[in-house]
């Protein structure tokens, strides 16, 4: 079976990369959808990704599953959160029944490297790690993409409104991100693990600050101290 990992976060939250080997057929028989799709093999993208739903969530109700307009998949109920990612034959999910959530899976590839001035702030620059330059960035970009996923509603400058906290290069780890427009502020926590030449990463847990920063604006016009 190519599941290839799963990881439970919390009681309430998991995820898995699954590596497609199987034709359109077997994930026809088990999962009840019929996509508007054409091209082969973004259709078969698409039906790995809802049955790996399944697998990690029993009962997970993919036929109920809408997308909004900025492309995000989600169920109306919202009983449940959930994130999927493509990257030619692997795809990869999470679900949570607590906290909204986002996931992100890349190959390590030079064009990331083309591209990092486009979504890397001047801070984070020069914190990369110059020997694992590319690795390093990439962990960056597959970080700034989850945390898209998360927010759900497009329009999102990765420099701008996405800020990632300093942290050294390593195989698998932590990181931070404070997510700032002007309908949202939150800091995000995420992980990262980096394997076989693909970097995987996930955010499940946030800070929602937007209501600070109201009450601190308010604090300000009212010339409140405290004393």
């Amino acid at each position: 079976m190519p599941l290839i990992r799963t990881i439970q976060i919390n009681p309430g939250s998991r995820l898995g990369v699954w590596k497609i080997e199987e034709e359109e057929a077997f994930f026809r028989e088990k999962v009840n959808i019929s996509p508007a799709i054409h091209h082969p093999h973004k259709r078969l993208q698409h039906f790995a990704g809802r049955y790996l739903l399944q697998e990690l969530y029993p009962g997970f109700p993919v036929e109920k599953i809408q997308v909004m307009q900025s492309r995000k998949p989600y169920l109306d109920s919202h009983s449940l959160h959930f994130s999927i990612s493509h990257c030619g034959d692997n795809v990869a999910a999470i679900v949570s029944s607590d906290s909204a959530v986002g996931i992100d899976i890349e190959e390590v590839k030079p064009k990331i490297e083309a591209v990092s001035h486009k979504f890397l702030s001047l801070a984070e620059q020069a914190f990369i790690d110059p020997v694992h330059a590319l690795p390093h960035k990439t962990i960056c970009w597959s970080a700034k993409e989850a945390v898209f996923k998360w927010y759900g509603l497009g329009r999102v400058d990765f420099k701008e409104n996405m800020q990632l906290a300093p942290f050294i290069f390593l195989q698998k780890g932590f990181l931070t991100c404070n997510f700032n427009k002007a309908d949202k502020i939150a800091r995000l926590y995420l992980q990262y693990l980096m394997e076989d030449g693909l970097c995987l990463t996930w955010t499940n847990g946030s800070e929602d600050l937007t209501i600070v920063r109201a009450e601190n604006a308010d604090t300000a016009r009212s010339g409140y101290s405290g004393h």
